[in-house]
């Protein structure tokens, strides 16, 4: 098995693609005679830290997306990324700067991989220089943030996508299926985890002018989006509990969260996010089966099991995946089910904001509209 694994893994997007193609995309992106995609989208990356640079990593297998440009406060790590990702001096920016970009003709789109609490700014300026924006998750710290970006992008005509990797992932793709067609029967309950224990106590990710939130932001929000792709529902009401068992190095975001999401079916998924310990857990059952993953949100290799037996998908590099995905998106406007779109991300924000919410007035049920 691991020699298979291996061995799709190298194949990377041409073994995963070729396997997802009749589900992933609407349709299969236009091809050349010579079978090559009819143009690629070209991508800068805004914000050069650890994910923007496995993202660009990733982008070295695509055959539909490229990087070439970057937008960085960081003028130190700019003669690294041109040399290595073979970035001309064109096509390199800064964040007082990218309102240039307008003119260059050269940049399709700005991934915007920046701190949460940046999200909103950086999106308006990138609509702003009428570039396509795709936006790393959370999409923003607000849904009125995120309704913003949305306004924004839609009045300057160009594309908002949000960094839903997991959209693009054979193992989760293959549960969603399974669920849609009926093999579970009907969906009875669903319980998430996801969390970690954080390390370095003066990151970005413990300030709250930069992270927004805590846990809940990070990566709680890969648990309430897979409990609405697995329900195929929008929840009416939440409850949340919010603990901490260091206030010191947690006083600015949250530690520990616990969320209950009611849907208009009657499904509760209960829900739980960390910075305190590693776990990580996706489960569903129906009246006819089940499918678990563990791990089922980290950058891989996923897991997973259904009453019918291990899962055994192809083994791909999530970003690029994403990435051909989403070039297909904005070159030939395909569709992908669960979407990408801002407004998938506007929906999570919401119940975020809801979830935030209820720990303040005491975990009291907030019912969202």
């Amino acid at each position: 098995m691991s020699t298979r694994r291996t061995f799709l893994h190298t194949l990377g997007l041409g073994a995963g693609l070729s396997a997802l193609a009749p589900t992933l995309l609407s349709a299969t992106p236009s091809k050349t005679a010579a079978g090559r995609p009819a143009q690629k989208l070209r991508v800068a990356i805004m914000g050069l830290g650890s994910y923007g640079t496995r993202v660009a990593e990733a982008m070295k297998s695509c055959t539909s997306a490229e990087l070439v440009g970057i937008v960085t406060g960081s003028p130190e790590k700019i003669p690294v990324w041109k040399s290595k990702y073979n970035i001309p001096d064109k096509n390199v920016y800064n964040y007082e700067t990218i309102g240039q970009m307008k003119n260059n003709p050269d940049i399709d789109a700005v991934y915007v991989i920046t701190p949460n609490s940046l999200h909103h700014k950086h999106v308006m300026q990138v609509a702003a220089a009428g570039k396509h924006a795709i936006c790393e998750k959370p999409m923003a710290d607000t849904a009125k943030h995120a309704q913003d970006m949305i306004d924004a992008c839609e009045k300057a005509g160009v594309k908002l996508l949000i960094g839903y990797r997991l959209h693009f992932e054979p193992y989760t793709r293959k549960v969603i299926e399974m669920l849609r067609a009926g093999e579970m029967g009907k969906i009875m309950h669903v319980d998430n985890y996801q969390g970690f224990k954080i390390g370095d106590p003066t990151q970005w990710r413990l300030k709250k002018n930069l992270a927004g939130g805590g846990a809940l932001m990070d990566v709680g929000i890969y648990c309430l989006n897979a409990a609405r792709y697995l329900t195929a529902e929008e929840p009416v009401w939440v409850t949340a509990q919010e603990t901490k068992t260091d206030p010191v190095k947690f006083a600015e975001v949250d530690e520990t969260i616990t969320f209950q999401l009611g849907f208009p079916s009657g499904i509760i998924a209960t829900c739980a996010t960390t910075y305190n310990f590693n776990f990580e857990r996706l489960y569903v059952v129906g009246t006819k089966g089940f499918a678990e993953m563990s791990p089922a949100y980290g950058y891989g290799p996923l897991k997973g099991r259904t009453h019918k037996g291990p899962l055994e998908e192809p083994v791909v590099t999530h970003q690029t995946l994403q990435m051909d995905g989403m070039a297909d998106i904005i070159l030939n406007g395909k569709t992908v089910t669960p979407a990408v779109d801002g407004y998938e991300g506007l929906k999570d924000m919401k119940v975020i904001d809801a979830i935030y919410k209820s720990i303040k007035e005491g975990s009291k049920k907030v019912m969202l509209g």
